[in-house]
């Protein structure tokens, strides 16, 4: 369970820019990020055609989204995919439990006591869910297998960012890690050492595992096909050496067509890593057939809701479901770059993360997150699917502070940040502002009593008063010269 908490974002933030080591880490991998994505993207006709194409693909596939998910249901059932639905998180987890306990329980581990071994790739909504603090519940171990995932978990710590979970942590500390859980560690700073170290503790638990669980980056609605991109080739290992294989996902992963997939491809590794292709692209349509050597005995897929129908429901709103998890928009943003991930307490942190833990968690829990933008726009510049962030952020603080307009639903939270004496102030300025005379007998009489104010409050506007201009005009010029040519 995460420390962490939306709720608590203000003190959260301040605890993050107040630590140089944290501030540190984030700038030279945001930088280096930011570098990747322009050299990427070095023509801009080939970016915006890009990301025209992508935007007009995820738009067809979003509306045609409930028969899109009705008919990837029926592929992957026809290929031997094993379906589940979940509403929120709790059945997601049930449906993982139900999977686990079919299993015949082999024996105990002694050192931990755990019947049974998940072993995990990359996955943002087995974070969404809990996955790994609910399976240990029922003495059920998920061990992740993405690095970055795993040097978390040994720390006992939480993502920081959607692409690379282990951004905030540099060698040293990665170093020291190691060192305090793992037997037999050199420490060492050398970053091919420390991987190879990873990947030695890893080797075994591929094979030993019952369950291997993966996220789903496209959903093929054509051919009940379940892409994953990755650089590690631990996603492959998860969904191909265990007996079986669980992958789950938000239903906005769905696409239409198996050609749309390579354009989303492409705007997602340039926008992600500036990669042109990822190490990995596995094309998982079903579980073992006869006569084949290797692959799992059986596949699940868990399409997960969790609040996105209620984003789906207004057009407005639905725009944030375009998302395809690149997370460029956080290595854009001036306040995720200063902060990280953690200080918005959420799985999904920076821009796009303030605007779909709304619908996730509600507004009641994330209300501070949608006022935490400067509205600069540089999240919508480079998002590949051309999702208007800051607008979105806009209609989330109307919808925090004000009742829903006649033609938008509510959202779970409506409202929940209403303040009953600045509507009555905003009222007031409002009736004085449309009324020309009233305002400026009003600015100038609060002219007048300025220096009337207590101490503090006449130092601040005496301090926000704009010193005059230096006179440079021409005509001053002139007048001075005229003046010392008659003295």
């Amino acid at each position: 369970m995460s420390k962490f908490q939306p709720e608590h974002f203000h003190q959260q933030a301040a605890d993050a820019l107040a630590d140089p080591q944290l501030r540190h880490n984030f700038r030279g991998a945001m930088d280096y990020l930011q570098s990747k994505r322009k050299s990427a993207f070095a023509d801009p006709q080939e970016e915006a055609a890009i990301r025209d194409r992508a935007e007009a693909i995820r738009r067809r596939c979003l509306r045609k989204l409930p028969e899109l998910l009705e008919q990837l249901e029926t592929n992957c059932t026809a290929n031997g995919i094993q379906v589940h639905w979940a509403e929120n998180a709790e059945q997601a987890n049930a449906i993982f439990l139900a999977i686990a306990q079919s299993i015949t329980q082999p024996v105990s581990n002694p050192k931990t006591n755990h019947a049974l071994l998940m072993i995990k790739g990359k996955s943002m909504v087995s974070e969404e869910i809990n996955l790994n603090h609910e399976m240990a519940k029922h003495q059920i171990t998920c061990l992740e297998s993405d690095m970055g995932e795993y040097i978390i978990q040994l720390d006992g710590d939480t993502p920081s960012h959607i692409i690379m979970p282990a951004i905030h942590k540099n060698k040293q500390q990665v170093s020291d890690t190691f060192s305090e859980h793992l037997d037999h560690f050199t420490p060492t700073t050398d970053v091919d050492s420390l991987i190879r170290t990873g990947r030695q503790q890893l080797r075994e638990k591929f094979r030993t595992a019952q369950i291997g669980v993966s996220g789903v980056n496209f959903a093929v609605a054509e051919t009940g096909t379940l892409c994953l991109v990755e650089n590690e080739g631990n996603g492959r290992m998860c969904t191909t050496v265990p007996d079986i294989h669980i992958a789950v996902t938000g239903i906005e992963k769905v696409v239409e067509l198996l050609s749309d997939v390579p354009p989303l491809y492409s705007a997602l590794t340039r926008s992600a890593t500036g990669q042109a292709i990822t190490t990995y692209f596995n094309m998982i349509s079903s579980p073992r057939k006869p006569g084949e050597l290797d692959g799992p005995k059986a596949v699940h897929l868990i399409l997960l809701d969790n609040g996105r129908s209620q984003a789906y429901q207004d057009e407005e709103t639905r725009q944030t479901l375009q998302c395809i998890r690149c997370g460029a928009c956080m290595n854009h943003c001036p306040v995720y770059t200063r902060i990280g991930g953690h200080a918005y307490g959420t799985v999904y942190p920076g821009p796009i993360g303030k605007i779909i833990s709304p619908h996730l968690l509600g507004l009641e829990a994330t209300q501070d997150l949608v006022t935490a933008s400067s509205l600069c726009g540089a999240c919508g510049e480079v998002c590949p699917v051309r999702i208007p962030i800051p607008s979105l952020l806009q209609r989330l603080r109307h919808d925090a502070k004000l009742p829903p307009e006649q033609e938008h639903q509510p959202l779970r939270g409506q409202q929940s940040a209403a303040n009953t004496t600045e509507s009555m102030m905003m009222k007031a300025f409002a009736a004085v502002a449309c009324h020309p005379s009233v305002y400026h007998t009003g600015t100038w009489l609060a002219g007048k009593v300025r220096h009337w104010m207590p101490d503090n409050m006449s130092n601040w506007t005496q301090c926000r008063t704009a010193p005059k201009p230096a006179a440079t005009s021409l005509h001053h010029l002139l007048k001075q010269k005229r003046k010392g040519t008659q003295q």
